[in-house]
């Protein structure tokens, strides 16, 4: 299963990064022990201390295998990628590579440039060969990431200097791919799994100095840093803190300088601190309810389209997801739909208003419904997810039929939403982020290429599989965009979703950190062109 785009960002199962606003079946993590409730000054000649709340404890750092967003946040801060977002996430920019890259042979082949004044941490210059390897892995490793590099046919090392990506077909959306955390070849392969868990080499502008796994990790500036600016701060510390209340709380004492995921009931809480604000960017997301689409009543669309009226997933967000989210009303998210001019109001007009008396008509004139069909639906240990799971079963109850909600752990549910029994699920809640590409949710959430892998609904339509495969071949972005219309209109008729949120990249931020800036697509936006953080 894959989970997310190895250090890119490129798109990534926003579920498996564990709960986005932090669940509420943590323990609280670690919390700092400063006698003055602050955690910043270390000390240091010229330098400071930030301590960040992270939703979830990372698990291993190697941007070629890692697969949850808080082991993401710790390791783009050791290492650099190919390409960089701009400041609103729309565009990259140069950052390993020397310039933005030449395209030939009608984007199938693209030639990058390296800036050769770039560094690993023990010195070595990084390479064509290192660019190659960082590539080339994710399918010769087989790891669960493959899918982001999958469309490369070959990768050349023209020189130390210059990489030439060739690929299986035209692909107009490749650039957003090139976002990758480059590794150094030499020291990754001679023991891959120190590299991962103990000693990971990057070229970026912090080194790992410790780290225990559910307890905290602590990077050191790099002080021979390459790149510009120079890190402000000489040390962060990523301390886990699940539950959300709790990582609320250790911004107001001051234990933590920065809280990541803002949860709906804790924004009033914090917008009225006198010591800390919410810095938010609208993020590239999409959360939404799937339905089995294998097998059970649910694999029929016109029970899709029945639980669609059963409940109203509008009221659903304005109750439990605002102010931390928006109103989703296709798979492509509310920024990117606007950016490539798609019909939003056409899309969101084919859902449905709550209707109890339609939707129980239409269940029970149904022969696949059973009169006793006690509906499953299975959810993540996230609050707002479970939330949207049980107004779905509370319809379903007024409608006359039983359903109830399960809330698993990660594990469990990871290991049940794919497996297409109807006997482990009818339902499910989850989410999905990506780039500023319609590929990277289309690709990944309804191809039949995927089925198995992200897509868990196992829906089967050769026109929309066509439509996004022709579109995924395509540079022209009117032709593109087309595709893309086209193949949305259907799926929104046909439900395997029903789009639910787009979350708030939200973090809560103590006064005394200056130039901290939340980014639609990076995580921990701390170091950059345009923001370099401090602690006064």
């Amino acid at each position: 299963m894959r989970a997310l785009a190895g250090g890119s960002a490129a798109a990534f199962l926003a579920g498996c990064q564990g709960p986005t606003d932090g669940g509420d079946s943590g323990s609280g993590g670690q919390t700092g022990d400063s006698s003055d409730g602050e955690s910043g000054g270390d000390g240091e000649s010229g330098g400071s201390r930030l301590r960040l709340a992270q939703a979830k404890s990372p698990v291993e750092f190697d941007p070629v295998v890692l697969n949850d967003v808080p082991s993401l946040e710790v390791a783009m801060m050791i290492f650099d990628p190919l390409y960089a977002y701009n400041e609103d996430g729309t565009e990259l920019v140069p950052k390993v590579a020397a310039e933005m890259p030449t395209v030939e042979r009608d984007g199938q082949r693209w030639i990058v440039p390296l800036n050769t004044d770039v560094t690993f941490h023990n010195g070595d210059t990084v390479t064509a060969e290192d660019v190659k390897h960082t590539f080339l892995a994710p399918v010769e490793e087989e790891t669960e990431n493959a899918g982001e590099v999958n469309m490369i046919d070959s990768i050349t090392a023209v020189d130390e200097a210059t990489v030439q990506f060739d690929l299986k077909y035209q692909f107009g959306a490749f650039k957003y791919y090139t976002n990758r955390n480059i590794v150094p070849k030499s020291i990754r392969t001679e023991d891959r799994e120190a590299f991962n868990k103990q000693d990971p080499v990057g070229s970026g502008p912090f080194t790992l100095e410790n780290w225990t796994e559910g307890e905290s990790v602590v990077l050191s500036r790099w002080d021979d840093y390459w790149g510009e600016p120079m890190p402000n701060l000489s040390t962060l510390e990523f301390v886990p803190v699940e539950e959300p209340t709790t990582r609320i709380t250790t911004l107001k004492n001051g234990k933590n300088d920065v809280v990541k995921n803002i949860p709906p009931k804790s924004w009033g809480t914090v917008e009225g601190m006198d010591n800390a604000s919410i810095e938010s960017a609208l993020g590239m997301s999409y959360f939404y309810l799937a339905f089995n689409c294998n097998e059970g009543p649910t694999a029929d669309p016109e029970v899709r389209e029945a639980i669609d009226y059963a409940f109203s997933m509008q009221t659903a967000v304005d109750r439990f997801v605002e102010p931390s989210g928006v109103r989703a009303v296709s798979p492509i998210p509310k920024t990117l739909a606007e950016a490539w001019d798609f019909p939003q109001d056409d899309w969101g007009d084919i859902m449905h208003d709550q209707d109890i008396d339609q939707a129980k008509s239409m269940l029970d004139d149904n022969d696949n419904v059973p009169d006793d069909w006690q509906a499953r639906i299975i959810v993540p240990p996230d609050e707002k997810r479970e939330q949207i799971g049980t107004s779905v079963a509370n319809g379903l109850k007024e409608a006359g039929y039983d359903a109830s909600v399960q809330r698993l752990d990660w594990g469990a549910f990871l290991d049940q939403y794919v497996s297409g029994s109807a006997d482990d699920y009818n339902m499910y809640t989850l989410g999905w982020s990506g780039s500023p590409d319609p590929d990277t949710f289309m690709y990944f959430l309804f191809s039949q290429e995927q089925e198995g892998v992200t897509n868990g609904t196992y829906y089967r339509n050769d026109e929309v599989d066509s439509a996004i495969m022709d579109a995924r071949q395509e540079t022209d972005r009117e032709t593109r965009r087309e595709l893309y219309i086209s193949a949305v209109e259907t799926l929104m008729q046909d439900r395997p979703h029903i789009p639910a949120y787009t979350l708030k990249n939200s973090f809560g931020v103590r006064n005394r950190v200056q130039d901290f800036m939340a980014h639609p697509i990076d995580q921990f936006s701390l170091v950059s062109e345009y923001n370099n953080t401090s602690v006064q």
